[in-house]
């Protein structure tokens, strides 16, 4: 094993999410008080990290450009005066504006910078300018191989019948058909006491346990008997598209939900094709609003929800690289599918339409899962996700519910998704109708819960609506679990809509349920709550959520403290009274901890990250990711764990890096980011009362501070440990 050896290491107190850093001062373990200044990030960077097989990056003719003021009028003038044509504000009542230049190729593989680009960033009035970068982004459903050849075995119905001439375009071989089908009879389904005449309803296992006498499901009846049905709620699906005339979807379809990033208009339908590829957004919106007991397909989980969908350009599916066009779909990924490239603009702008109208946004897709991509929102969609949480829902903050992403297979890991590993998202894994880690599915310490969807061979999928006005029973991959907890979550809304984007991850984390969710690597936190890197705080539970929810009342307000820790400390400890010194920043309670890390590596892929709070809860920030060669290692990266929730969090700190590797590995800087509340959030939310009781915190013992004190070793005089 090679060293690792350490340049800086930080551990900084900030002010609240509108606040610049505020530094303050700290004990180190076995050192005297230092000051410093120090830098907070929600997110670290957020941009992409390079991959030693990374592709060539694809520069657009769109620039985003930060004018002062943000006066649409002084944006036009100036776009007129240098050539380009203003596209509109990247988002609501904001200074980002989108150009774009016809002096320039559409696509090209070089950063252009030329005269009418240096023109405008001259401008006085101009503070920003950057050239926008096709990103790679891909749908987070899957078919196995084991899952292609039992395809045989699956059927799309029309209506309420069985269609003998639809096909199944899910695999390479785009000419695979259903070989055979079995009947159905039309008419009413009995599962515990609901009688629907929806065709599909009796295979809705996950909604129905009882039926299959095994297990838990979602407890979603529960909810609906209490008279929850997400009616008042609006969702989007950030997709490929969504069938809003599907007979199953159109009488919830909300057009001010909805959204085309090509067009630029409130129209969301797919582009179809021979090969069905753009089918993920009207698949993942059934799951969350069909309609209930209308002799079609399904019920959604929240079926008076509203609807709607937003297109998001070049999304990459199964038959993303065709042969026929090497050149863009090796640089620009998934253009045949739509018209347009996923860019940080068109992020951005998807993530903040109509954010007063739209109450959850959807999204089952993100950066490659090849275990070898470190990739995140950049700088107008990290702007997105905050003005999202702040202003979204009229201020009580716009609920983001993510699929945890499929690169099991490759041992990829979650927190290497800036997405899905964001304290502003609510980062969804999967689990199979038996309870079983799914095959695809990656562990890591930012994902919060878990819903159902498809499994080995053998374990049923997730059944949903269709392209073509069908419905499809093989709806798979985490792309699946995200509209089921969408849906939950919808009911939850209606239950309380007054509850904060906040306040929903409370509510999550203190409903779910980790029995029959079989992992090895189930810890109990410091607040005796059950956590596992794969399902999180374990199944949602929509009958508990929706319980809690009508009785909430809104945590106090969020909390974050950064503090500095100097370099000379050879010992990856930290002890911190949780900003305590200062009471605008003093964090009593976790909820979100952030470890932002830089180091270099000469294969990333050998590195792993373990953090452990004061009370002894210790999460995987990284494990080892075998096919990530790349040698540029982690820049201000913000690895997340939800594990600490509600635990205290002054104490000591330590981080683990072990790098597997034979060449030295070299830390440069850490910022350990803590985010909670001043005080202790009751059961019911709010601050409790001296006799309500609440998910008390252990503790914090001798033992627990002294128990990590020989974990380093100063091995040398150059400061390298092992």
């Amino acid at each position: 094993m090679a060293f690792l050896s350490m340049s800086q290491f930080s551990l900084v107190a900030a002010d609240e999410l509108n606040s610049s850093d505020t530094v303050i001062e700290l004990t180190p373990v076995g050192g005297s008080n230092n000051h410093s200044s120090g830098r907070s990030s929600s997110y670290g960077t957020g941009t992409s990290q390079s991959s030693s097989t990374a592709l060539r990056k694809a520069y657009t003719n769109q620039f985003a450009v930060r004018i002062t003021g943000g006066d649409i009028l002084e944006a036009n003038k100036l776009a007129a005066k240098h050539g380009f044509i203003n596209l509109g504000p990247v988002l609501p009542n904001d200074e980002y504006f989108l150009f774009e230049s016809r002096q320039m190729r559409k696509r090209s593989t070089r950063r252009r910078r030329n005269a009418q680009t240096n023109s405008i960033a001259r401008e006085p009035k101009v503070e920003w300018i950057e050239q926008q970068i096709a990103k790679k982004r891909v749908k987070r459903d899957y078919m196995s191989m084991n899952t292609l050849s039992s395809a045989v075995h699956l059927q799309r119905f029309k209506g309420n019948e069985i269609s003998d001439d639809l096909t199944i375009i899910a695999s390479d071989d785009v000419q695979q058909q259903y070989a055979s089908s079995r009947n159905r009879n039309a008419g009413t389904r009995s599962v515990g006491n609901y009688n629907l005449n929806d065709p599909l309803w009796s295979d809705m296992w996950y909604l129905n346990a009882a039926a299959y006498d095994r297990g838990l499901d979602h407890n979603v009846r529960e909810a609906w008997d209490l008279g929850y049905t997400g009616r008042g709620v609006v969702v989007t699906i950030l997709d490929d598209g969504l069938e809003r005339t599907h007979p199953d979807i159109a009488p919830n379809y909300d057009a001010k939900a909805s959204y085309d990033v090509n067009d630029r208009d409130e129209d969301p339908t797919p582009r179809y094709d021979y090969t069905d590829e753009n089918r993920h957004g009207t698949r993942c919106a059934g799951e969350v609003a069909a309609i209930f007991n209308n002799s079609l397909c399904i019920v959604g989980i929240a079926y008076n929800a509203r609807i709607g969908g937003t297109i998001l350009p070049g999304f990459c599916g199964m038959k993303c690289f065709s042969a026929r066009r090497p050149l863009l779909n090796l640089f620009l990924t998934g253009i045949r599918m739509l018209d347009g490239d996923v860019t940080d603009a068109v992020e951005a702008t998807s993530l903040a339409h109509n954010s007063d109208h739209i109450d959850i946004y959807s999204a089952s897709w993100g950066p490659d899962d090849d275990g070898r991509t470190v990739d995140g929102p950049a700088k107008l969609t990290r702007r997105a996700f905050e003005k999202g949480i702040r202003e979204g829902r009229h201020g009580l903050g716009s609920i983001f519910v993510w699929a945890s992403g499929n690169g099991g297979k490759d041992a990829d890991s979650c927190n290497c998704d800036g997405y899905t590993n964001s304290i502003y998202t609510l980062s969804i894994s999967s689990a199979t109708e038996h309870g079983n880690i799914p095959w695809y599915s990656e562990a890591c310490s930012s994902t919060l819960a878990t819903a159902y969807s498809s499994g080995a061979t053998g374990e049923k999928m997730i059944v949903t609506t269709d392209l073509h006005h069908s419905c499809t029973n093989a709806h798979t991959g985490t792309s699946a679990s995200a509209p089921l907890a969408a849906g939950i979550v919808a009911l939850t809304l209606e239950a309380n809509p007054k509850l904060t984007w906040r306040d929903m991850q409370h509510i999550v984390v203190r409903t779910a349920r980790p029995l029959n969710l079989r992992a090895g690597d189930w810890v109990t936190n410091g607040i005796g709550k059950k956590v596992s890197h794969s399902f999180g705080f374990g199944l949602m539970d929509a009958g508990a959520m929706v319980r809690l929810a009508s009785n909430w009342t809104t945590v106090p307000e969020q909390r974050k403290c950064v503090v500095f820790y100097p370099a000379r400390y050879k010992l990856l400890q930290l002890y911190t009274d949780g900003c305590s010194s200062y009471s605008r920043n003093k964090v009593g309670y976790l909820e979100h901890v952030q470890a932002i890390i830089t180091l270099t590596a000469p294969k990333r892929g050998d590195i792993q990250i373990y953090l452990t709070s004061p009370s002894g809860t210790r999460s995987t920030l990284l494990a080892k990711r075998a096919r990530d060669t790349s040698r540029t290692g982690f820049r201000e990266w913000a690895f997340m764990t939800t594990h600490n929730w509600g635990e205290i969090a002054v104490g000591l700190w330590t981080l683990e890096i072990n790098n597997d590797g034979w060449d030295d590995a070299e830390l440069i800087r850490w910022d350990l980011v803590l985010y909670g509340t001043a005080t202790e959030v009751s059961n019911i939310g709010g601050t409790p009362s001296a006799s309500s009781s609440s998910l008390t915190p252990r503790s914090l013992s001798s033992k627990v501070r002294t128990r990590y004190g020989a974990l380093w070793e100063d091995t040398s005089a150059a400061g390298k440990v092992g």
